[in-house]
């Protein structure tokens, strides 16, 4: 497993170890141990356990987010593309951070197997990119309902990048109408 940092120092990309040959391939999906010792050395604290797992199915253009919830249920979040592929963001909405409001995307998909760890704190967001893209996310809190909040994704105080091209953007009526950065309750 190889963590690599991004702009923003808590948001990393996790790399991991494939091995493969004529018959296919293996990899660790996930180590608990390894994952927090591999974040200590980046110095960043380590994940709380994990205490649900999540799996989507979106169609091309599907975008989800921005999502987070609230103290005390605040989740961070480990997530990975295993079929199709999507544009993952991360936006800091800790106040008093030094990349508040900031953001960071990467393609996660089922051929580069990357995985990115969004700690507390951060609204999360994807597009999928492709049909039957399955997004898979490990949390660290249960969802609870009445935390759950939302900034707007095309927020332009956020300014996200958002690869679309030739996408038609499908949005849910909740992720349509989220409010901006500035009306959010936030952290």
């Amino acid at each position: 497993m190889k963590l690599i940092p991004t702009r923003i120092p808590d948001v990393v990309i996790i790399e991991p170890a494939v091995f493969g040959d004529d018959r296919g391939w293996f990899m660790e999906s996930f180590n608990q141990e390894r994952f927090n010792t591999e974040l200590g050395k980046l110095g960043l604290p380590a994940a709380r356990p994990f205490v649900q797992d999540n799996h989507s199915c979106s169609k091309a253009g599907v975008l989800r987010g921005l999502h987070y919830q609230l103290p005390p249920h605040a989740q961070g979040k480990l997530v990975r593309v295993v079929q199709g592929a999507a544009f993952d963001v991360a936006v800091d909405i800790r106040r008093g951070s030094p990349t508040f409001g900031q953001w960071v995307g990467v393609e996660l998909n089922a051929d580069n197997k990357r995985q990115l760890w969004i700690p507390e704190g951060f609204a999360h967001g994807f597009l999928a990119l492709q049909d039957e893209t399955h997004f898979l996310y490990k949390t660290t809190a249960l969802y609870a309902k009445d935390s759950e909040r939302s900034v707007l994704w095309s927020d332009p105080a956020i300014g996200i990048e958002w690869p679309a091209g030739q996408l038609t953007l499908r949005l849910a009526p909740k992720d349509e109408q989220a409010p901006v950065l500035r009306g959010a309750d936030l952290f």
